[in-house]
């Protein structure tokens, strides 16, 4: 008895498969069309699973930018942000610049500068020894090496710590020694002695080594250096430049508040605070896609808890703090805002609650009444701190939602791989079912035309 072949192959480590089917039956696809409707709760889940963990990396990124903005109000309660200072200005600082360091008397000072600091120099011909030699500049010893060169001889010098004086080469073929300090030296400098002939003097180049001279306020006064400290109290001056047209005027201020580290401080919160508020506001105004677009997308439309923490910020910005002065109650009294005109159509941005700071303002508040300035900032940031702390620290509002979500996100994988466990089981068994079908059908076919066969046969032969 004859049969149509009928493959069926299975090993334990690889599915079932089906060939030569007697049934005429695309069993194959008929499989895959049944276990793809089963696997539909399974598509599902994933894609909520994709949706949560979307959400935990926004919901993270909003909290890594709440907590730097918390970090940065957290600057104004510093008591050192608030040090009393006092600056000195220059009307000309490229000729003599001053600094203000402590104690310094208030005021305008005449600095007139007939003579800058400098150090003594002594120039040499430079002969490459022929054999090794030593020489001996301000008392320490140098070593030069046969065919030494004179750059090489400057490095040398200018690399050892210990030396007293500098080098540098020149492309006449000179070397140049200068003190490393500057100031009057009289007329022994710059001794340099040894039996050697590698440095020959150049008779007419000895420059000796002068000090500073100025006046201050028409009181003469000397220098070794250009950096003086002891001819303005508290002051301490640089001088660049000789003043043939006239002295140069140094302005020492009152001691106060340092505007310029306030500023900094103030420019440096408005970017993280709008930078925070744009990340949410992108997540809050996106809408969430058609049905099978992108998971995570659109995750935090209208967010209720991100829309109220929003407000609230805004809210603070412009709360009047308790115990305030009238005019230095709130960061509006010092030139933060949201910039929104007073009349006609608000900026998009001050819509959105974007800051922006008026610098002007913010200096005259802090001249004006720096005491009052400093209790304000610092009584806001405390509360504006506790309120982004609450959403945004370690246990807070977010991170509660980011725990919660990876917590459904396990769940979810747990039962996404029972799910599909149960569904390759329920696979393998279709494929042994339709198996066994086309097994007993291509059987009952070999026997049909067996039967046939015979039938015919019999036929033939008259019986």
């Amino acid at each position: 008895m004859s049969t149509s072949p009928l493959g069926v192959n299975s090993t334990s480590s690889a599915p079932i498969t089906i060939t030569g089917l007697a049934s005429g039956l695309e069993t194959t696809k008929i499989i895959a069309a049944l276990m793809a409707a089963q696997r539909e709760p399974v598509t599902h889940l994933t894609h909520e699973q994709s949706k949560l963990e979307a959400e935990q990396s926004q919901l993270k990124s909003i909290q890594s930018s709440l907590q730097q903005l918390a970090l940065a109000a957290s600057e104004f309660t510093e008591p050192s942000l608030y040090e009393s200072s006092q600056t000195a200005t220059s009307n000309e600082p490229s000729r003599v610049s001053a600094v203000a360091t402590s104690g310094a008397g208030v005021g305008g000072y005449e600095v007139d500068v007939t003579q800058l600091a400098n150090s003594a120099q002594r120039t040499f011909t430079f002969t490459t020894p022929t054999s090794e030699e030593t020489i001996t500049i301000e008392g320490h010893e140098v070593h030069l090496r046969a065919g030494e060169s004179a750059k090489e001889l400057a490095s040398a010098i200018n690399s050892d710590p210990t030396a007293t004086v500098y080098a540098a080469s020149t492309e006449a073929g000179t070397v140049v020694l200068s003190n490393r300090a500057t100031g009057a030296t009289g007329g022994e400098f710059i001794k340099v002695t040894g039996p050697g002939k590698a440095l020959t003097e150049k008779a007419g180049t000895a420059k000796a080594g002068k000090d500073a001279e100025f006046t201050v306020d028409g009181v003469e006064g000397t220098s070794s250096s250009n950096t003086v400290t002891d001819a303005i109290a508290g002051v301490t001056l640089t001088l660049g430049g000789l003043t043939p047209g006239g002295p140069v005027t140094i302005d020492v201020q009152a001691p106060g508040l340092n505007e310029a580290a306030v500023e900094a401080q103030v420019q440096s919160f408005v970017k993280l605070y709008n930078s925070a508020v744009e990340s949410i506001q992108q997540q809050l105004t996106t809408r969430a896609p058609a049905k099978g677009g992108e998971p995570g997308v659109g995750d935090l439309f209208g967010d209720v808890e991100l829309t109220s923490l929003l407000d609230s910020m805004r809210d603070a910005m412009y709360e009047t703090g308790e115990g305030l002065e009238a005019n230095m109650s709130s960061p509006l009294n010092i030139g933060i805002s949201t910039g929104a005109p007073t009349g006609g159509e608000s900026t998009q941005s001050s819509l959105e609650g974007l800051l922006t700071l008026d610098p002007a303002k913010l200096s005259e508040a802090i001249k004006g009444n720096p005491a009052g300035a400093e209790k304000m900032l610092q009584q806001w940031s405390q509360k504006l701190q506790g309120l982004v702390n609450a959403a945004a620290a370690p246990g807070g509002a977010i991170e509660s939602r980011v725990n919660g979500d990876g917590t459904q996100v396990t769940q979810l994988t747990i039962q996404i791989n029972a799910m599909n466990e149960m569904l390759a089981e329920r696979e393998k068994a279709l494929q042994e079912t339709y198996a066994k079908l086309e097994a007993v059908i291509s059987k009952n076919t070999a026997q049909g035309a067996w039967l046939s066969e015979q039938t015919t046969s019999l036929g033939k032969s008259g019986l």
